[in-house]
């Protein structure tokens, strides 16, 4: 597959960006769904990053009716757990790896790299952003879940480095909402017990909303990234 550099908003805080966070969308979204999130969240004015919102690309969603719709992968059925489009997935983490690939050519270390997502785009950001060779500056998953569950086993295996995390892996920030009828709360927390398992940190918050964000944990974001950031 021949790969592209998918189509992106780019919004820096200050010139001469020191880092870069590196956000994923929604299924049925797009790069614009998390734009007005960047002046939330309270990021100092020492700290110049930039933000980078791509699209994903359209194609047919068949749990919809084959309707084409911005999406990371098809989705063919209600329950997120049992069964996922392995292709597609495959070429979306090819664009994703082009991207974060692409801010180390512009002078961004990996480990000043964060990648970010909502839903869908948190499962990406936890796909990709677990198998790097080069530890991220953290992973930010947002309403998520694992992918591919009938690989569980290997999930450990297929991590880079494959030995157990060190102290210099990247951490995690998950969230979910308790109350969340898109992506079962039990998802989330199935991803969170996994990689917690695996050696990984993980800062986890739940909240009392349904499948979206809150202004609370847009607060516990900006947080997070200054500390990881600013270490």
């Amino acid at each position: 597959m021949t790969l592209h550099t998918l189509a992106h908003l780019t919004i820096e805080t200050a010139p001469n960006p020191t880092a870069s966070v590196i956000w994923l969308h929604g299924l049925g979204a797009d790069g614009h769904d998390f734009e007005p999130i960047v002046p939330q969240l309270g990021l100092p004015d020492a700290l110049p990053v930039r933000f980078i919102f791509p699209h994903a690309p359209p194609i047919p969603v068949t749990l919809n009716g084959g309707y084409i719709m911005p999406a990371w992968y098809d989705i063919k059925q209600n329950d997120l757990g049992i069964e996922h489009d392995s292709t597609g997935i495959r070429n979306s983490a090819k664009d994703i790896q082009v991207l974060l690939e692409q801010e180390v050519m512009r002078g961004i270390p990996s480990n000043r790299i964060i990648l970010a997502g909502f839903s869908q785009g948190a499962a990406m950001a936890l796909h990709v952003g677990l198998r790097q060779a080069e530890p991220l500056a953290g992973i930010i998953a947002l309403s998520g879940y694992l992918l591919m569950p009938e690989q569980t086993d290997q999930f450990a295996d297929q991590l880079v480095p494959t030995s157990a995390p060190t102290s210099n892996s990247a951490p995690l920030f998950m969230a979910h909402g308790v109350h969340d009828p898109v992506v079962p709360f039990s998802l989330g927390e199935h991803a969170r017990r996994t990689i917690e398992s695996l050696g990984y940190a993980v800062q986890w918050h739940s909240y009392p909303m349904e499948h979206n964000v809150c202004p609370e944990e847009i607060g516990h974001i900006g947080t997070w990234i200054n500390t990881v950031l600013s270490n």
